[in-house]
């Protein structure tokens, strides 16, 4: 029980009071000037990140924040991404291309775009971290929708109300702002919510299976000098918010080639990606998650999604 719950796709430089207020107030439905105040509160959040040194700092200018609250995990990047911003709001924009980026990800075994009365939704099936069929996976609903996509600033948030067990309230949202010489800052934020039921399958997967599982920020040194690194629930979002942030950089990369060669390569790259953080990111051979991988992208191209479940 504790592994499948686990498969479940696995502060920030602070503003004052008032300046938070004011933002807020700016960048509410209907208010004006309402993207370039989003966009340039990004761009302050960034810098003030920077300046504070107060974030896990990785390779390519990406900064990485978690934290750990009683009853929800929350995980961040910022990064400065080598690509025009339109490039990334063509392709982030719209709901069919996140399931080619959720399906890089070891834990996601299907996805399939729909749309309906209630709006543009990806099904998702998220199951363990090798071949699974799809009658074991937890399907969740991911409501896509892009409150923000102008021409310098763009808002996407994906939202799940419910996993399994006592999980709920999955979120992936995306924001993203043009920066100089054809790059782009990328905002990734990546959270859920938990009960009892979940906490304690948690804590029995981080005592046994996960057991000794790093996270990314360095909490201390060893006194050869040699980094410690975060752990237990922190570690689990951090890699997460890791893995989901590998995946928009693979699927942005490979948007170039011809259309058959895409998927292909994402998947090199996002692997590629992984094995950069390999202490703490690594779990299958290359050759194992790529054959994987293209066998679950037939299948989702095949296999019609579940229907909603009924009220």
């Amino acid at each position: 029980m504790a592994g499948r719950f686990l498969s479940l796709f696995g502060g920030l430089g602070r503003l004052g009071t008032l300046g938070a207020l004011i933002w807020l107030l700016l960048a509410a439905p209907g208010a004006a000037g309402a993207e370039p105040a989003a966009a340039d509160a990004l761009r302050a959040r960034f810098a003030a990140l920077r300046a504070s040194g107060s974030a896990t700092v990785l390779d390519r200018a990406v900064y990485l924040q978690s934290r750990e609250q009683s009853e929800q995990m929350h995980g961040e990047v910022y990064a400065v991404v080598d690509r025009p911003f339109a490039e990334l709001r063509s392709e982030l924009a719209r709901a069919a291309p996140w399931c080619g980026i959720l399906i890089l990800h070891l834990n996601v075994k299907y996805c399939r775009a729909t749309s309906g009365a209630a709006g543009e939704v990806l099904v998702a099936g998220v199951g363990r971290k090798f071949d699974q069929p799809l009658d074991g996976v937890h399907w969740a609903r991911f409501a896509f929708s892009a409150p923000g996509a102008g021409e310098d600033f763009l808002h996407v948030e994906l939202s799940a109300p419910t996993g399994p067990m006592s999980t709920y309230d999955y979120r992936i949202s995306v924001e993203s702002v043009p920066l100089a010489a054809g790059q782009t800052l990328l905002h990734m934020r990546y959270s859920w919510s938990f009960g009892l039921a979940a906490k304690w399958a948690m804590d029995v997967y981080l005592s046994t299976v996960g057991r000794g599982k790093a996270g990314l920020a360095v909490v201390g040194r060893k006194p050869d000098g040699q980094p410690v690194y975060s752990s237990g629930m922190r570690g689990v979002i951090e890699r997460n918010t890791l893995r989901y942030y590998l995946a928009i950089d693979a699927y942005l990369a490979s948007r170039a080639l011809p259309p058959a060669e895409r998927f292909p390569r994402s998947l090199q790259l996002w692997f590629n990606g992984t094995e950069r953080y390999a202490e703490q990111l690594h779990e299958i051979d290359r050759d194992e998650y790529m054959a994987m991988k293209l066998r679950e992208a037939q299948r989702q191209e095949t296999v019609p999604p579940p229907p909603p479940p009924s009220r």
